[in-house]
């Protein structure tokens, strides 16, 4: 009998256009589905609570789609580099597949894995698949890779074709015998005493079923007025696919395809369209920077910000952490991330730059922070957007664009639904008091049940004099050089 093959699953856990599943079913060999939760690669980026809340139920839909095809998952908790190399030993498997990671630690480790596994004759075969180009695909015409958005996305549109989006196998070949595999529950992916997923679990569905219906839902019901509802966050105008894509149960292949094919067939739909691709491409710069520069996570791409003088405060990062900063667009994102794991795009931005900007706090301390309570948790776009927020990355906003948390409210949030939503003390106050309750006369506020100071926080920073202290610490940076 041929030797089996183990597909080794990372962040791509689906079956349709996973190209390393479908080379490793075209050999005809058995295969071996695997995949190994190894705490110890990662160092201080393991996964945070939110994130592994969501694999729990990825991995569920995984082994549920794989016995489909007549397979199963087998799975196994430790560190790779020992696992993986046990496994084929154990199977007298002749290969490995899996898809490409771009992370540090996994750029290391598959490097590790090739020379360790090649040692006793096993190939390790990478393919893409986690992104729509490789970073070595897409260079600046100098043939430099990409340090600003702007060209990334003019030279991904003008690319071409990004190929066949690839069925799921209709049968997987099965081992005679399985090697033994770890259970899901023993691995405590999912909170108990405290159980803090309730809202995660009203508000999601993990695995790869739910991705594809989330953008057929998003194609045909979003689309069209993508580019004018994506930055409300009382409406419900985004495509949500950001976890899905995270975690690998729907490629940006997939995403990307769709959009253009429906925007094809839909003219009205093109505008949509367009500005979503460009919110993908976002992503893919992401990776591609990571990879460029693996201390993006840690260290400021701009060496001037290595001085930047921060005041650190514990109990204002723990008022911004909780939706307690008294400024009710700010407090509405926290409290929708705590309870659901996500938040609206516009509303990170206006959050981060708050942290960073009216409060002077670390942007390091945001992105652990986002880290551990975002489904979507993706390091590569964690650390660049917060990087962009903090104007110290590659490609970042001015230093001096601090967001004016009250007129971004009043522009994103016009009728005050978000906040009523995320901060119900203030439900009752009328539309011109709720983004700014300080300023409401006391008859209101009475009205509203709202004791400021009690019901709900007072700010505990005053936007004029905390922009002019970011201004002053920014210029502090060009003074110093």
């Amino acid at each position: 009998m041929t030797a089996a093959v183990i597909m080794w699953f990372r962040n791509d856990l689906r079956l349709a256009d996973n190209v390393a599943l479908h080379a490793a079913a075209a050999t005809g060999a058995p295969v071996i589905p695997v995949f190994i939760l190894d705490d110890a690669a990662p160092g201080r980026w393991r996964a945070g609570g939110a994130s592994r809340w969501w694999l729990h139920g990825s991995l569920q839909a995984l082994a549920e789609s794989l016995a489909s095809v007549r397979s199963r998952l087998i799975l196994a908790h430790g560190p790779t580099r020992e696992v993986l190399p046990r496994l084929a030993a154990e199977s007298g498997a002749a290969s490995v597949y899996c898809s490409r990671a771009y992370e540090p630690w996994a750029i290391e480790l598959e490097a590790d894995l090739k020379v360790s596994l090649e040692k006793s004759g096993i190939a390790l075969k990478r393919h893409r698949g986690a992104l729509l180009f490789e970073p070595e695909a897409l260079r600046t015409r100098q043939g430099a890779p990409f340090q600003v958005y702007t060209p990334f996305a003019r030279a991904a549109f003008t690319t071409g074709d990004l190929g066949t989006l690839l069925p799921p196998p209709r049968t997987l070949e099965a081992p005679k015998r399985w090697p033994t595999s770890g259970k899901l529950a023993d691995w405590q992916l999912t909170p108990t005493k405290p159980d803090w997923a309730s809202g995660l679990r009203t508000t999601w569905t993990p695995g790869e079923k739910a991705a594809q219906q989330r953008l057929d839902t998003f194609v045909a019901q979003d689309l069209a007025h993508y580019r004018e509802r994506r930055d409300r966050p009382d409406i419900a105008g985004t495509s949500r696919l950001s976890p899905h894509l995270h975690h690998g149960e729907i490629s940006p292949r997939q995403c990307w395809q769709r959009a253009r094919a429906h925007a094809a067939a839909h003219p009205e739909c093109a505008n949509g369209a367009d500005v979503f691709l460009k919110e993908l491409l976002w992503r893919e710069f992401s990776y591609h920077l990571l990879v460029q520069h693996p201390s993006l996570p840690e260290a400021p791409c701009r060496e001037p910000f290595v001085r930047f003088p921060w005041k650190r405060d514990a109990e204002q990062l723990a008022a911004w952490q909780r939706g307690r900063t008294g400024y009710p667009i700010v407090d509405a994102g926290m409290r929708e991330l705590w309870t659901t794991g996500w938040m609206h795009n516009r509303v990170r931005m206006i959050t981060g730059s708050f942290l960073v900007k009216h409060l002077l706090q670390p942007w390091q301390d945001g992105e652990a922070w986002f880290w551990d309570t975002l489904v979507d948790a993706d390091l590569a776009n964690n650390a660049t957007s917060w990087q962009w927020v903090a104007g110290s990355g590659v490609d970042a906003a001015p230093y001096f664009r601090i967001f004016n948390p009250i007129k971004q409210a009043e522009t994103f949030d016009p009728s005050g639904d978000y906040v009523r939503k995320w901060c119900p003390e203030l439900a009752k106050l009328p539309t011109p008091q709720i983004h700014a309750p300080w300023d409401a006369p006391a008859d209101l506020l009475a009205a509203a049940g709202i004791e400021l100071g009690r019901t709900y926080p007072h700010p505990i920073v005053e936007h004029k004099a905390a922009r002019a202290r970011a201004l002053a610490a920014f210029e502090s940076l060009k003074q110093a050089d």
